[in-house]
């Protein structure tokens, strides 16, 4: 990677990470503005101060450190550890003079902050960019490699996958979601020769499938030329464009990997016999692939076999909707399955750099669309860790507000502040590991 890519590489994650904890810290504010609470500091990155301007009560700042946030509230024992305030009677801005309800709101307003950020997103690419699906009924089978993941879970070549736990599903897309693939149980219904089969997935296999893949775009993408080269051993033979190959060798195709990896894996010099479907009408043709090894065609791109679904303003919220509740269905699960020793934590557990690393290849790959996706991800991810019972995250204040309610009375200080250390400690064990454990998987 070049310092210019390591450079870009920073400037996108930083945009995704400063804008989720704006959002997150801006629900925090206004709900302590909401309920009259004095808000004292309103900061986007940790100590120390680098830029920042005073408006009433509140400092406005930057921080040095740009990996989190926050809003510092008067009357509130938080990570600052400043609590000089509890030696004086409590005055009516402070946040422990209000009632258990509204300090839970305040509380609370930065994870569901995060949550709605997300909703609006996906609602957002939606409503302007449509959804682009795959219907099940056009994919005709898999092509499934001896040596890939896929041949040992169970699956084989010409296989057509019809349903996932148990239900017919619509779309590929289905298939693959996030809830899915984080499922307790996951299996897959398949035809196989005229029959209905459940192969049953391990849950071991989300170690594998981000080296090694799964069922993606190239496993169920047509057997259609989307391009011929010119001067090519294809263009040559006389195939044209929207040809699509039913068998190679005699042997049946249905897919463009299946196609590729026969091509590149035939000997030099040797033709290969292609069965082509053009328009209803089979033709036959033989081929010498080129000294590369390739005969000069190019695969269909999902659009090109997919559908895009449009949507208006009131069906693009559901669906906003229905992509927010999935993706955090599938986190809640990856975490659980991960608690349960499932998977590996190792594997699956991915720091500021693994996350830099993924949103740049979103942001490569798809433009603003990827970008926006993993911002949408990461921000349904804060949510989630931020609510986590874990002391010094709002979660643990939760639980103190819990316990309040129901026993009448507070923890004492001495409690909280331990709690506090005790939280900020198991953070920074967390962030030394996910950081090491990224440096180890990056090199």
């Amino acid at each position: 990677m070049t310092f210019i890519e390591i450079l870009s590489t920073i400037g996108i994650f930083m945009g995704a990470l400063m804008i989720l904890v704006f959002i997150h810290e801006l629900g925090h504010f206004l709900a302590a503005k909401l309920f009259g609470m004095r808000v004292e500091r309103f900061s986007v990155g940790f100590p120390p101060r680098v830029w920042g301007f005073k408006k009433g009560d509140t400092d406005y700042c930057i921080g040095a450190t740009p990996l989190g946030g926050y809003v510092k509230i008067a009357g509130m024992v938080d990570e600052s550890m400043d609590n000089e305030f509890l030696e004086q009677e409590p005055q009516p801005w402070e946040y422990r003079s209000k009632p258990v309800w509204q300090r839970m709101v305040v509380i609370t307003a930065g994870v569901i902050f995060n949550m709605i950020l997300a909703f609006v997103i996906f609602s957002g690419m939606i409503m302007t960019n449509g959804k682009l699906v795959v219907p099940v009924e056009n994919i005709d089978g898999l092509y499934v490699p001896e040596e890939s993941i896929l041949h040992e879970i169970g699956f084989r070549n010409n296989d057509k996958i019809i349903g996932v736990n148990g239900e017919e599903v619509p779309y590929f897309n289905d298939l693959v979601s996030a809830s899915a693939l984080t499922s307790e149980n996951l299996n897959y219904q398949i035809i196989r020769n005229g029959e209905e089969i459940t192969i049953p997935v391990a849950s071991s296999f989300l170690d594998s499938i981000q080296t090694r893949g799964f069922i993606d775009g190239t496993s169920i993408a047509p057997s259609i030329f989307s391009q011929i080269e010119r001067g090519s051993p294809a263009a040559e033979a006389g195939l044209e464009v929207g040809d699509k190959v039913i068998a190679m060798n005699g042997e049946k195709v249905t897919t463009w990997l299946a196609f590729f990896h026969i091509v590149g894996n035939n000997e030099e010099g040797v033709p290969i016999d292609l069965t082509i479907d053009r328009g209803g009408e089979t033709l036959s043709f033989s081929i010498t692939p080129n000294e590369d090894n390739k005969i000069g065609v190019g695969g269909p791109q999902t659009y090109q076999f997919g559908t895009r679904i449009e949507y208006g303003i009131f069906e693009s919220i559901a669906a906003g909707w229905e992509e927010t509740a999935d993706q955090t269905t599938g986190i809640i699960q990856g975490f659980a399955r991960m608690i349960k020793g499932d998977i590996s934590v190792r594997q699956n557990l991915g720091g500021p750099i693994a996350i830099a690393e993924m949103t740049k290849q979103a942001t490569d790959s798809n433009g603003w669309i990827g970008f926006w996706t993993i911002t949408a991800l990461l921000s349904i991810t804060l949510a989630i860790m931020n609510i986590l019972p874990i002391p010094a995250l709002d979660g643990g204040h939760l639980v103190f507000l819990i316990y309040e309610g129901i026993t009448r009375k507070e923890p004492t200080e001495k409690v909280r502040i331990i709690a506090q250390n005790i939280g900020f400690f198991v953070l920074v064990t967390l962030m030394i590991f996910v950081v090491f454990n990224d440096v180890i998987k990056l090199f």
